[in-house]
């Protein structure tokens, strides 16, 4: 089974950071995804407006450097949450558990984006691989 999401738009307000009981960072924003048609009568474009959610490292990389309007590509899966509030009323929603996120937009976007970095992965640390027992090539590869 896969549960893979990929998405590109603009945050919608300021990320929102919080810490849980045991001091684990978690960071909750929506992003605003244009629809890619106009209707025909005229109307406005219409948007699509998904709630994220990050942890960890990742949770502090985007409360530091994102914004409201900011453009972002998140990377994660669908996650529902049902629940009954206390009138008894059950609500379903659905939201993105990303794991990573990076910059959308370029530099002309925003001037002060030139100082951070271009991407933030957050997966576990790569280790160094010894390449040591393998020939480089030179020309075309054999097969």
């Amino acid at each position: 089974m896969i549960n893979k999401v990929i998405l590109m738009g603009r945050l919608v307000a300021d990320p929102e950071l919080k810490q849980t009981t045991s001091n684990i960072s978690v960071c909750k924003f929506t992003i605003a995804i244009n629809r890619p048609f106009v209707p025909k009568d005229g109307g406005e474009r219409q948007s699509d407006f998904i709630n994220i959610v990050v942890w960890r490292n990742t949770a502090e990389f985007v409360s530091k450097y994102f914004t409201k309007g900011k453009m972002i590509i998140v990377e994660g899966a669908l996650r529902n949450n049902n629940y009954t509030d206390s009138n008894g009323v059950k609500h379903y929603t659905i939201e993105v558990h990303a794991d990573n996120v990076s910059f959308g937009g370029d530099k002309k976007d925003d001037a002060s984006t030139e100082q951070k970095p271009k991407q933030q992965e957050t997966k576990a640390d790569i280790p160094d691989f010894d390449l040591s027992e393998f020939e480089e090539l030179d020309g075309d590869v054999p097969f």
